[in-house]
């Protein structure tokens, strides 16, 4: 049980490590919001030319079967994405930002009409959160193509933090949970038993 407890507690250190150095990136690409783009860029394009590789390798193995072809179409299409992707981060940074930004505005749009329309119990909640898409959509809009060098490292960094300060939650919730159950050295039960075992020394 000792045993078993100090490797969770390895373990959830290095969960809350990870969280630490995910917090740490996640400040330092809100800082440097034009590398944090370029790096996202960078590792979505590595990402997409991974993936297209190993998918063309895995087309391979199943030559002959009926989806031989649609595998090695959409194989090809994510390596020559990763490829463009990798060699113009910039011109993609400002597509994606793009893309985005009209994803903004028709998700803000569709929440403001639907809300108006149905008008139910999160009216307000639904309203609110359409209006503030439609907001930024049109300044992320209005100021592109500059925006596409803060946008996505905004984004980046703030699922870098936020991700980070969730693993960090989880590695010290984690050993609190286990120092709590896991008896102390020397004892065959745990610190709560012991306490409140009744002394029979006097039986």
């Amino acid at each position: 049980m000792a045993r078993e407890g100090k490797r969770l507690n390895r373990s959830f250190g290095w969960l809350a490590a990870l969280g630490i150095l995910l917090v740490i990136g996640g400040v330092v690409g809100l800082v440097y919001t034009g590398l944090a783009t370029l790096t996202s860029m960078l590792l979505f394009g590595w990402l997409l030319l991974i993936g297209g590789v190993v998918g063309l390798l895995q087309a391979i193995q199943s030559r002959g079967t009926s989806y031989f072809w649609l595998a090695v179409v959409v194989a090809a299409l994510n390596i020559a994405a990763g490829v463009v992707v990798i060699r113009h981060p910039e011109g993609s940074a400002e597509a994606l930002t793009m893309f985005a930004a009209l994803l903004f505005l028709t998700g803000g749009l569709f929440r403001l009409v639907g809300s108006v329309v149905v008008r139910g119990p999160q009216f307000g909640w639904t309203l609110l959160q359409g209006a503030f898409g439609l907001l930024l959509g049109l300044l992320v809009l209005f100021d592109w193509p500059d925006s596409s060098r803060y946008v996505l490292g905004v984004f980046f960094s703030l699922a870098l933090l936020f991700d980070g300060l969730g693993l960090i939650a989880i590695g010290v919730g984690g050993r609190r949970i286990v120092s709590m159950v896991t008896p102390e050295p020397g004892s065959g039960m745990p610190p709560e038993s012991s306490e409140n075992a009744p002394d029979r020394s006097n039986n």
